[in-house]
């Protein structure tokens, strides 16, 4: 009898604890779920694209921008693609349209998808060519990003253990062009229309050898791996971003506001000066302040400024 009393009331504070604990169990649960299946990426410790913590960085950031041109529906802004066609005369008598056609039966039209997927982690590296990477013993940490960007001549043989030696996607215009490994993507940025003419014809025939220039007239690439930058991409840069400060946007500025769009987590190396103040590229010994800083048509203090504020707000680290 006295067992039984036991066991009787052993069950009820069971179920009496159990009934308290049950809902607050459950709730905790879908509460989890329901957050889970709205957070826009599966990294553990934030996620660009979630509009929470940066009135600053949602002021700026438009996700329904597509910063890669498709072969159709891009649905071009007319102001912004004027002030794109306006930024360097090229003496071209074709539309947009005649030369993206041509462009698009030399590459493959685009695969790589650049949307938010709550799924994935995709943590990227933007590789900046400062001289800072000089000594930094970054390059393991860069090669561990799922994309890698690079831009225009950037060197790594010779200098792996600062810069790394893995590149997922190469940014470069006509006259930055060189040769890109076997599986990297090519990622053109156009800055006039006559960019777009080049791509084709480094691809192929080879008959375009100048710009304002003389360019390279062939390039090495992975025809079904190329990108091309949206030109209505460049003046979202520059209204949104750069605050119309320059002429247009820096390679560098594009590149890392391109990984904002297309990566989950953003981590930037190799811009800025290095220790002494000094602007050079880390491959070359010409130390001169103020080597590339001052182009005439960017605004590398403005820029840096963005940079830092995005570092500031936890949208990318940046590496110094």
């Amino acid at each position: 009898q006295l067992n039984r009393k036991i066991c009787l009331t052993t069950i009820l504070v069971f179920i009496i604890i159990t009934s308290r604990l049950c809902p607050l169990i459950l709730c905790q649960f879908l509460h989890d779920s329901v957050s889970s299946s709205f957070r826009p990426c599966s990294c553990s410790d934030g996620c660009i694209s979630d509009p929470k913590g940066s009135i600053w960085f949602s002021g700026r950031y438009n996700p329904e921008q597509q910063p890669i041109l498709h072969a159709k529906n891009n649905n071009f802004d007319p102001d912004s693609l004027a002030w794109w066609l306006g930024l360097q005369r090229s003496g071209n008598d074709q539309s947009l349209e005649e030369v993206m056609e041509k462009m698009f039966q030399v590459i493959s039209p685009p695969t790589v998808d650049t949307g938010p997927v709550h799924t994935r982690c995709r943590k990227c590296a933007v590789v900046g060519n400062s001289g800072n990477l000089r000594g930094s013993g970054l390059g393991k940490l860069i090669d561990s990003h799922s994309f890698i960007i690079r831009m225009n001549k950037a060197v790594t043989r010779g200098f792996e253990k600062d810069v790394g030696n893995r590149t997922t996607h190469h940014f470069l215009y006509p006259e930055s062009a060189v040769d890109v490994e076997h599986g990297v993507n090519l990622v053109l940025l156009p800055f006039k229309l006559r960019d777009l003419e080049w791509l084709t014809s480094a691809l192929s025939t080879g008959h375009i050898r100048m710009t304002y220039m003389r360019v390279k007239d062939r390039v090495g690439a992975d025809k079904d791996k190329v990108l091309v930058v949206n030109p209505v991409f460049f003046k979202y840069v520059h209204d949104h971003w750069t605050e119309h400060h320059g002429r247009y946007p820096s390679t560098g500025m594009l590149a890392i506001v391109f990984a904002l769009h297309t990566c989950d987590q953003v981590s930037v190396f190799g811009y800025g000066a290095d220790k002494q103040g000094n602007w050079h590229h880390y491959w070359e010994e010409n130390r001169y302040a103020g080597a590339f800083r001052k182009t005439g048509v960017h605004s590398a203090d403005f820029e840096t400024e963005v940079i830092h504020t995005l570092n500031k707000e936890g949208k990318i680290k940046l590496y110094p």
